[in-house]
């Protein structure tokens, strides 16, 4: 699967938890795929909660969101992450821009709580530089 999340927010993001730590570009196109891959799984589960009540759009409260933050508030780009939504979802289905706005949301604050630990991790082993091994060993040992 090729990722369509560009790497340059989610280096923004990793950067956000890292403090003084440096962030490889490996670290930053793990994030993004592991955030691709969730935000997917999240659409699959939304389509099926549109599916059940007869619709063929996906609102935000099928992903489980009462009130949408602002898009200005966010730093994953919109586009993006409607390609992520449609990637499993059945093509007779569409995302509103609040469903968009909404998995955003519920993606960045994934990918904000795995670059926190693999901060964490990345000083616990004394290094300076936040690397995708230490995104893939928060993986491994928390899901």
């Amino acid at each position: 699967m090729s990722v369509e999340l560009p790497f340059a927010p989610v280096d923004t993001i990793i950067r956000r938890q890292a403090g003084d730590l440096r962030v490889s570009s490996g670290a930053a196109e793990e994030l993004a795929r592991r955030v691709q891959a969730h935000g997917a799984a999240l659409a699959v589960d939304a389509a099926d909660h549109a599916g059940d009540d007869g619709r063929k759009t996906l609102m935000a409260q099928d992903f489980g969101v009462q009130q949408v933050v602002s898009r200005r508030e966010l730093e994953l780009p919109i586009a993006p992450i409607d390609r992520i939504a449609r990637l499993r979802i059945d093509d007779r289905f569409r995302v509103s821009m609040d469903a968009r706005i909404a998995l955003a949301d519920i993606l960045e604050d994934y990918a904000d709580n795995v670059a926190s630990a693999a901060a964490t991790l990345a000083r616990h082993a004394d290094r300076r530089t936040i690397q995708a091994e230490d995104i893939e060993t928060y993986f491994a040992l928390f899901e």
